[in-house]
């Protein structure tokens, strides 16, 4: 493997991106919960159209292919990580719904453009042997930068008494430093094959279409209404929330590298079954319990199983044809923010009435998920 530390190696800059992302996205995710509930007075309908909201710009992410006309993938995925930071860094300053509303657009524009060409460059960058294992790195990176945020953030909240409008500014600020560091320092990685500049369909590329559309409208659940479901049900504070995700990372720390060895070893149609298998667990799990540590528990949980879902980008970057992967990166993201639309804004009214139902649903995606997984090739060539 090349020398990662190294501004001559593209691994170098996607670990400086994995650092960046959770510092801004992480941050701005242990804090919303709390600060829409207490500065906003959000219920499940607000904060279902809010989450509805921020996945607008990832249904619009095909229209990459048309930026990438004017503007290196490279150079793009800095401008849209200082975007993400930009909204970030002024979410205190607007304590209203419709504040909250504009400035999450903002930072979701900025997350969901990066995570796009960050995704693309990531699988033009990697060989297909060290891609699970890097990929795999990366997100334990992540995790680890999330641990030292999270302690941080439930330092300044638990100790020093900060408020939020300051945690908010201090996370953007961070991210929009390293963007510019990344701007100034690093060359630009030419990909290995020349990127079509338009938007890609292919019939072949069906069963990546379907596992990326489902992983959407479930990821939705998890993200919007199982931390969603801690402060409102279980009146878990900022400071408590910001520890379990301490916690939760600190998990995802020492597993996710492992996950990528496991995925290389075993391959993608069994991970992705395991996967999907303790996925509708957890979630008939979070629509029984009515324990706050229990729930706590599920939820640790249930970001561990998610962190398989690399699975999927491996399972594409080994059935794709090299061209096809920046412009595929759009598709893949629009189709997979499909449900993000509508998924959030519609169980924000059923929260309403039934807690369970919403994680019940969630089941549900997660078995049709299974039956889409058995339809992967059992030998996928890495070459």
């Amino acid at each position: 493997m090349k020398n990662i530390f190294s501004h001559s190696s593209p691994i170098l800059m996607l670990i400086l991106m994995s650092v960046a992302t959770p510092i801004a996205f992480n941050g701005w995710s242990a804090l919303l919960n709390n600060f829409v509930v207490e500065r906003a007075n959000f219920t499940g309908v607000e904060i279902g159209i809010l989450q509805s909201i921020r996945e607008i710009p990832g249904f619009l992410a095909f229209t990459i292919v048309f930026v990438l006309l004017i503007i290196k993938e490279q150079s793009f995925s800095v401008i849209a990580l200082a975007i993400m930071g930009l909204g970030v860094a002024i979410t205190g300053l607007f304590p209203s719904v419709y504040g909250l509303y504009f400035t999450t657009i903002i930072m979701s524009t900025g997350f969901h453009y990066f995570e796009t060409v960050k995704n693309s460059l990531s699988l033009q960058w990697l060989s297909k042997d060290e891609a699970p294992q890097v990929l795999g790195k990366l997100i334990a990176v992540g995790s680890v930068t999330s641990l030292i945020l999270y302690g941080f953030i439930w330092s300044l909240l638990e100790i020093l008494k900060i408020d939020y409008i300051y945690i908010f500014l201090s996370c953007g600020v961070v991210c929009i430093g390293i963007a510019l560091y990344l701007q100034l320092t690093f060359p630009i990685f030419e990909p290995k094959n020349t990127q079509h500049k338009s938007i890609v369909l292919r019939k072949k590329y069906l069963l990546y279409y379907i596992l990326i559309f489902l992983s959407g409208a479930r990821r939705q659940i998890f993200v919007v209404f199982a931390a969603f479901l801690m402060v409102e049900k279980f009146k878990y504070s900022a400071s408590q929330v910001t520890l379990l995700f301490l916690v939760n990372y600190l998990f995802n720390w020492v597993f996710a590298e492992r996950i990528g060895k496991i995925i290389n070893i075993i391959g993608e149609k069994k991970s992705l079954t395991f996967e999907y298998v303790g996925l509708i667990i957890v979630f008939v799990s979070y629509g029984l319990v009515n324990n706050a540590y229990i729930a706590a528990f599920l939820y640790i949980v249930d970001h561990m199983f998610f962190a398989l879902a690399l699975a999927i980008n491996t399972y594409f970057q080994k059935i794709a044809d090299p061209k096809d992967i920046a412009s595929s990166a759009g598709v893949s993201f629009t189709i997979n923010h499909i449900a993000a639309i509508f998924v959030p804004v519609l169980l924000g009214f059923l929260w309403i009435y039934s807690h369970s139902l919403v994680f019940y649903i969630g089941a549900i995606f997660a078995f049709l998920s299974l039956i889409a997984t058995q339809f992967i090739s059992s030998n996928l060539k890495k070459t």
